[in-house]
């Protein structure tokens, strides 16, 4: 599926590195449609010592000791290995969430599992390193996790409140590692691999090239792209050395950070605990489900009786949405509307719900589906009436989150 009109406008326009300014009105041109950035709006945070992941499995929403078990030698392997590359193949990482016991949002985090040395090869690229056997370990000692850099310390305080007798060290790690994103039109596609291929010109493929392979190469963590666990439309995510510019990372195709938030912004993804109220947001009408954040299979974790509750219900009545505002004849409008700003429904005046998080002429709110995608509806921006708001709803949306509502309508 195509990406939305305004992002493919706006990544064709990259900055060059160190760049700030946001261009909010590029010429649509044809350009090179992929995009890489470093992501200043996260920190990383290291999980370490033999109970680490079945710390972080009895606390998140997410099944961690499947989702790193899966990277196991049981994954058919799809690429040879390579002097940085693990010999059993790449561990996917895992998108989740720590609730507060009542089911609300405080933190999301994105969860890498670095191979141990001994299912690395050595330099030579002949034989596994010296390390810990992973026979005697079958979950990593150690996991680095992606989180929000404006509540890392708040995180780390947080998780050491839960970690009472467990085995594990909590450590936040930013001054050595970074945090980075490749998206864009081009970017996208549906390889059951969970590497990109053009990966395998820098030394995780076929082949190695042993110039991509030095800078990849870091203290033996296996640097990579790895595919973004919510969404193919976006793109690759990895965790690198905070002093190396990642592998695939062009001077001229280094963007600010704000293409990327419009990028997710457009599909209707919140990030963060600034876009998804920290101890307020309910996690299922911020769509973390059809992100692969909750696992409903798994056993307990903090908060799962009101999420399993109201999954089992089955209605899910507001929902994150991206918006679009617009004049009175369809124009978008930049910086017209502030976060926080009421969307209410022209004709009958109800609030239908209120932006979130606003960036040149899109958005994203918390919306009452039934008014937002009623047919006809002309929703508005609080009380300025020449500031209109068109509702969409994402691609990727699965089609029953809105068939209750299509089989009201045919009933009424």
């Amino acid at each position: 599926m195509p990406p939305p009109p305004l992002a493919r406008r706006l990544l064709l326009q990259p900055l060059p590195r160190g760049a700030r300014a946001l261009h909010t009105t590029p010429a649509p041109r044809r350009g090179p449609g992929v995009l890489a950035c470093r992501l200043a709006s996260r920190a990383v945070v290291r999980f370490a010592g033999p109970e680490a992941a079945r710390f972080l499995h009895s606390l998140l929403t997410n099944d961690l000791l499947s989702a790193f078990s899966a990277a196991g030698a049981s994954s058919p392997q799809r690429y040879a290995p390579t002097p940085n590359a693990p010999a059993r193949g790449p561990a996917a990482p895992a998108y989740a969430a720590l609730l507060t016991p009542q089911g609300r949002f405080l933190y999301d985090l994105f969860l890498y599992r670095p191979p141990p040395r001994s299912q690395m090869l050595d330099r030579t690229g002949s034989a596994p390193e010296t390390g810990e056997a992973p026979e005697g370990h079958p979950h990593p000692q150690e996991v680095l996790a992606d989180v929000d850099a404006a509540e890392v310390d708040d995180l780390v305080a947080c998780f050491k409140r839960y970690r009472l007798r467990s085995k594990v060290e909590i450590d936040n790690v930013s001054e050595n590692f970074a945090c980075w994103q490749r998206f864009g039109h081009d970017v996208v596609h549906t390889e059951p691999s969970t590497q990109e291929p053009e990966a395998q010109s820098i030394g995780w493929g076929q082949g190695v090239d042993h110039a991509g392979e030095s800078a990849a190469q870091g203290n033996g963590h296996g640097w990579q792209w790895l595919k973004d666990p919510r969404l193919d439309y976006l793109g690759y995510r990895g965790i690198f050395p905070a002093d190396t510019i990642p592998p695939l990372v062009e001077s001229d195709k280094e963007a600010d950070e704000r293409h990327y938030q419009l990028w997710r912004i457009e599909n209707g993804v919140a990030e963060g605990s600034t876009e998804i109220p920290k101890g307020e947001a309910i996690p299922l009408e911020y769509n973390l489900a059809g992100l692969n954040a909750i696992s409903f299979e798994k056993g307990c974790y903090i908060g799962q009786e009101l999420i399993a509750r109201t999954h089992h219900r089955g209605v899910i009545r507001k929902r994150l949405m991206p918006m679009k505002f617009v004049d009175g004849n369809g124009q978008e409008l930049e910086q017209a509307v502030a976060p926080g700003s009421e969307v209410v429904d022209e004709a009958s005046g109800k609030k239908v719900g209120a932006v979130s998080t606003a960036l040149g002429s899109r958005g994203m709110g918390l919306l009452r589906l039934e008014e937002a995608l009623k047919p006809g509806s002309v929703l508005r921006a609080g009380g300025n009436r020449d500031v209109r708001v068109q509702a969409i709803k994402p691609d990727w949306w699965p089609a029953e989150w809105t068939q209750v509502l299509q089989e009201q309508r045919a009933a009424a």
